[in-house]
């Protein structure tokens, strides 16, 4: 079952765009955002060695 994963920390083109609509295996185009937050959202989850290149802190604001 083939996938496709395409990131790009400039953005994609209309045409980036549409060939991925019409690609014969489901393609996911993902900003640097949408990676940053897949990140955050996943890290307690990430392997360590991913932690050790990416490392967060949490850290809570008062409201």
């Amino acid at each position: 079952d083939d996938r496709g994963l395409y990131v790009s920390t400039g953005g994609f083109s209309k045409d980036a765009r549409y060939e991925a609509d019409r690609s014969t295996i489901p393609l996911t185009l993902w900003t640097l955002d949408d990676l940053v937050r897949a990140l955050v959202e996943n890290y307690e989850q990430v392997d360590i060695e991913t932690k050790l290149l990416v490392p967060l802190k949490k850290t809570y604001l008062p409201a």
